[in-house]
């Protein structure tokens, strides 16, 4: 009993520290003898605006199910993304389906320029300075997943001068070089 009540507080205090955002709900329809039946997909995009991230897709026939499952399936498959500062390491370029997206690293004070699937990922993932543009189709659904593949390609310029076998300060970004020169 103390376990269960242990582990639900626990899941209570994660929900409430975590930001879900709603991306996208569509209405598919199935036609059967009948006529037809219809059935709601919802995206949903859930961080901690700390670095962490995760996307779900859910389809239930009533929208709250189908927004209960994308937020369960998101908050599974969470993945912990580098950041530098309030914006990304470097640029990316990653493809979903039809959909890709490129994601720049912009200086501080610049906010995030992207659109609406690309904007809730990164907002989510805790990213307030960025430049992105979306070049393939414009399903929602594949940009988010365009977004979320591009940050899980992301790495700490760090670990790679240490894969390299080089000065970290040679990898760093140039907007970062001045905080490193000071440690």
């Amino acid at each position: 009993m103390a376990k269960r009540e242990k582990r639900e507080r626990r899941e209570k205090e994660e929900r409430e520290e975590l930001d879900e955002r709603v991306v996208h709900i569509a209405r598919t329809a199935k036609v059967v003898k009948g006529g037809r039946r219809f059935a709601f997909r919802a995206v949903v995009v859930v961080g901690d605006q700390k670095g962490r991230v995760g996307i779900g897709v859910g389809k239930a026939r009533e929208v709250p199910d189908a927004i209960r499952k994308a937020s369960d399936r998101a908050r599974k498959g969470m993945v912990v993304i580098p950041l530098l500062g309030s914006t990304i390491p470097h640029a990316v370029q990653a493809q979903f389906g039809a959909g890709e997206v490129l994601l720049k690293p912009a200086s501080p004070g610049t906010g995030v320029i992207a659109g609406g699937g690309v904007r809730a990922v990164v907002e989510a993932c805790g990213v307030s300075d960025i430049l992105s543009k979306s070049l393939g189709s414009d399903n929602i659904l594949n940009v988010v997943q365009a977004t979320f593949v591009a940050l899980q390609q992301l790495q700490d310029f760090r670990k790679e001068a240490q894969n390299r076998g080089v000065d970290p300060k040679k990898l760093a970004p140039f907007w970062y070089k001045e905080e490193i020169y000071a440690a």
